[in-house]
């Protein structure tokens, strides 16, 4: 989900009845003291019922239709995403489809539903104003990996390793390791110290030739903040070439670590 173009949409939508805009901000969280024996359930289906009791007396036939077939959706959407549930989840949708968002979020919210003309999008605003778009560029030699992530959520992850032949750097798909190729025992240690001196003496030039690569990642991926995380003379170089603004620096070695693990210690 690219939070911040759903809420330019929604911020300009409006329908009229019978057409209307169904909102929801469920709290799914199983650590929340009020829904620990799944009391979302419960709220999901009072706050349904209650739309469906207020149309019965309001008697419009076609809302009612429209209002049906987005229950159903809201309901199959939940049926089958009831194993994947984490903190929350939000949809906002219309009979005709014209707007459908539907997604289970890491982060909390306060249970809402609306039926109206416009959506509700207060909670959708704060979310993206606490969580903004996220990149976490980690150095560790002649390894840079990103990190996307929105929502406090990780959304991609790319890992680019320098070519000591070619002096390129080479983007790879899924993890890879740069000492995976060194040998074993005194022959690894020594190629990682032989790599380790080259390195130092050519860091700044090669942290230039790849600083162009992550500022178009960034730009790409429409980050709101940029954290750089690694060796305190790494960050610093990394930091001087690229174009964009930089969020912070944290001075640690985490690019071996599991993605969701360095975002929460990062962020």
């Amino acid at each position: 989900m690219d939070l911040k173009k759903w809420i330019n949409k929604l911020e300009n939508y409006y329908t009229e009845k019978p057409n209307r805009v169904f909102t929801m901000y469920l709290n799914t969280d199983p650590a929340d003291p009020a829904n620990q024996g799944g009391e979302w359930r419960l709220h999901l289906k009072n706050g349904l019922n209650n739309f469906e009791t207020y149309m019965k007396e309001d008697g419009d036939s076609d809302e009612k239709r429209n209002f049906w077939a987005v229950k159903e959706k809201v309901q199959n959407f939940m049926e089958e995403n009831v194993q994947n549930l984490k903190k929350s989840v939000i949809i906002f949708a219309t009979a005709d489809e014209d707007v459908w968002l539907a997604e289970i979020l890491q982060m909390p919210v306060k249970t809402e539903f609306y039926w109206e003309d416009e959506p509700r999008l207060e909670q959708l605003k704060e979310l993206h104003e606490s969580f903004p778009k996220t990149g976490i560029i980690l150095t560790q030699k002649n390894q840079v990996k990103f990190i996307d992530a929105e929502l406090g959520s990780v959304k991609e992850t790319g890992v680019y390793e320098l070519d000591l032949d070619t002096e390129d750097w080479r983007q790879h798909q899924g993890p890879h390791k740069a000492d995976a190729n060194l040998g074993s025992g005194g022959a690894k240690s020594s190629q990682k110290d032989e790599l380790a001196e080259r390195f130092s003496e050519n860091r700044a030039r090669w942290y230039k030739s790849i600083a162009p690569k992550l500022d178009k990642v960034a730009k790409n991926r429409d980050w709101d903040q940029i954290y750089l995380v690694g060796e305190s003379d790494e960050v610093n170089d990394l930091e001087s070439h690229m174009n964009k603004q930089i969020q912070d620096k944290i001075n640690k070695n985490l690019l071996d670590q599991e993605e969701t693990k360095v975002l929460n210690e990062v962020v």
